[in-house]
């Protein structure tokens, strides 16, 4: 660095003050003394021209300013070294960055010079009978996979007619819902047969053997179309499966359908229309994960699998009254599943009660190496855990105002009952949302292409708040900003690592802002469960108001489930799940259906 410095503050002056004056007449490298290294803000000008107003103008964008003088060095030299930066898309030699290629930098979960998780694999799950088969086809599809897998193993139930009831419901209940992208009747019977096949020969696989179940359709499926949800993606056929299709054909499950998914992963409008709540039909179902929250709402599928970047999974299973687990960063690959944003994307469970979500997750977890970012974990989980004396953590603010309800100030009250320990912690009242600068980033760089080509356009959504205008306004996002948002999420990982200190989970509103942006920034688990019902009066939407289109009123309000949100240390879903599971059952709500399903 000495010599560029004594380069810069002595031979390349005069020649940084020319660039000022002259941006086009640039020294040539044979033109500089032997042994002079290159110096900033020398290469031959390119881009379009810009002036101080530009600057100007750009100002305002990033929330700066600076002074005339300022401004007029930088318009200056703007096209001998900034310009050129971006020649990896802008010119002669572009550079293409396949889909699947990951950033450089690693996010981890896990703080430097800590460990997390439990220290063994155990999965207990409950020992209960069964009960015995019901009669109606109905009542098998709203059973709990605890129970269906267990008429499977002991042979009362046939994986065959179980997909069957599922494929009927499908077929019969997709139009009032929209839920599926692509039905998958011939591949799923197929399954089904094959699954029949070695249980009666004795070849039992486990738990999810014979089960049907619906993939968010951005996990891709070998030979058949995986679209994101997104019209230029509709006739994409991915050629392998994605690592979690993949781990629960080896589990003996039985895909039935690809789910729907707002376009690109936000919120609940695809190619095919809104996707609808099993409970209040005449409002979206939330998104983005849908198609898989209204599927297993409605008893379409025995579980479903979706994702989560900032609220995909809370947000639905909530609308919806499902169990939506969110698993630590990195447990589960995301190999072979549309990304959206790195550091942030999240694959996990979508189920009708606590100990099915556990049952998935034992099922698709693990590392793999087309996913940088997976690595190893155990889970110990055992359904007969005795959760007495656990630190139950919340915000004494949070829950006395909205989006808190009712329901999350009883299931705080569940708690003491249950003999759990509630205990007051406090976050520092900082700007979480600024966290998003790395979500809005880095989604815009997965479909930079897409923006850059005006595929954009093709989406059926092109309000302010949907993908079109954010990654547009992303490209003027601050590379500073992001590196700081970047430091910041590590100083909040610091918060939450203190606060995890204090207790052994959180129970929070579900959908407060502020904990939705931090625990998937920081990568903890979450496990979203009903808790109770609550009355609205008026239909409820992902989306900003808009006067012209008002939602729909009721008189009398409506009467749709409502959830709390347990948030869980980093890999410690057995614990999230043991705590989840004494709630689920002093709640008693879980066995409630949707009207008309």
């Amino acid at each position: 660095m000495n010599s560029r410095r004594k380069f810069l503050t002595g031979t390349s002056i005069t020649l940084l003050g020319a660039s000022i004056g002259c941006t086009d007449k640039q020294p040539k490298t044979s033109e500089l003394p032997a042994g002079a290294p290159p110096a900033f803000g020398t290469a031959p000008a390119v881009g379009p021209e810009v002036s101080p107003a530009t600057f100007a103008e750009a100002e305002k964008l990033v929330q700066i300013e600076m002074r005339p003088s300022d401004r007029a060095l930088a318009a200056g030299n703007w096209r001998n070294s900034m310009a050129a930066l971006y020649e990896r898309r802008t010119g002669p030699r572009k550079v293409s960055l396949e889909p699947a290629l990951s950033p450089y930098s690693h996010w981890s979960a896990v703080l430097p010079g800590q460990t997390a998780g439990p220290d063994r694999d155990n999965f207990q799950r409950s020992r209960l009978d069964p009960r015995p088969l019901p009669e109606n086809d109905q009542d098998i599809a709203f059973a709990p996979v605890t129970r269906l897998s267990r008429w499977i193993e002991q042979r009362k139930l046939t994986s065959q007619r179980l997909t069957q009831i599922y494929l009927g419901r499908l077929e019969r209940f997709n139009p009032q819902l929209r839920c599926v992208i692509t039905l998958m009747r011939d591949s799923a019977l197929a399954q089904a047969r094959q699954a029949d096949q070695e249980i009666a020969a004795g070849k039992y696989r486990g738990p999810l053997h014979g089960i049907p179940w619906g993939a968010k359709d951005l996990l891709d499926t070998a030979g058949t179309p995986t679209t994101y949800g997104a019209e230029p993606y509709r006739n994409r056929v991915p050629s392998k499966d994605a690592a979690v299709v993949q781990r629960l054909h080896e589990a003996g499950a039985v895909l039935v359908a690809k789910l729907s998914l707002g376009a690109l992963a936000l919120n609940d409008v695809w190619f095919g229309g809104q996707t609808m709540n099993p409970w209040l039909l005449q409002e979206g179902a939330s998104g983005s994960s849908a198609g898989p929250g209204a599927a297993t709402a409605a008893g379409l599928v025995g579980f479903a699998i979706g994702s989560e970047t900032g609220g995909s999974i809370v947000s639905p299973s909530m609308r919806c009254g499902v169990t939506g687990l969110r698993p630590t960063y990195g447990r589960v690959p995301r190999t072979g599943a549309m990304t959206l944003c790195w550091s942030l994307d999240k694959l996990g469970p979508m189920t009708r009660t606590v100990e099915d979500a556990l049952l998935v997750l034992q099922a698709v977890s693990g590392p793999d190496p087309g996913d940088l970012e997976s690595v190893a974990s155990k889970l110990d989980f055992d359904a007969a855990a005795n959760t007495k004396g656990l630190r139950v953590g919340y915000f004494p603010v949070w829950m006395k105002e909205a989006p808190a309800t009712d329901v999350d100030r009883n299931a705080l009250e569940t708690v003491k009952k249950l003999g759990m320990t509630p205990v007051e912690v406090t976050l520092p009242d900082w700007p979480y949302d600024s966290l998003n600068v790395i979500l809005f980033a880095e989604a815009a760089a997965a479909f930079e292409d897409l923006t850059l080509s005006g595929g954009l356009d093709q989406l059926k959504m092109q309000v302010p708040d949907a993908w079109p205008n954010t990654f547009r306004q992303a490209r003027f996002l601050s590379a500073v900003d992001f590196v700081q948002a970047d430091r910041l999420r590590r100083k909040v990982a610091q918060e939450m690592a203190r606060v995890f200190s204090q207790v052994d989970l959180l129970l929070v509103p579900s959908l407060r802002d502020e904990m939705l942006v931090i625990t998937n920034a920081t990568g903890h688990p979450s496990l979203t469960m009903r808790a109770g019902f609550v009355e609205v009066a008026e239909a409820r939407s992902d989306w900003a108001s808009d006067p012209k289109n008002p939602l729909p009123k009721f008189s009398p309000p409506r009467r749709v489930p409502h959830g709390v949100t347990l948030i869980g240390r980093l890999f410690d879903e057995g614990t999230l799940g043991g705590a989840g599971l004494a709630l689920e059952q002093s709640f008693n709500v879980v066995s409630q259906r949707p009207p008309g399903f």
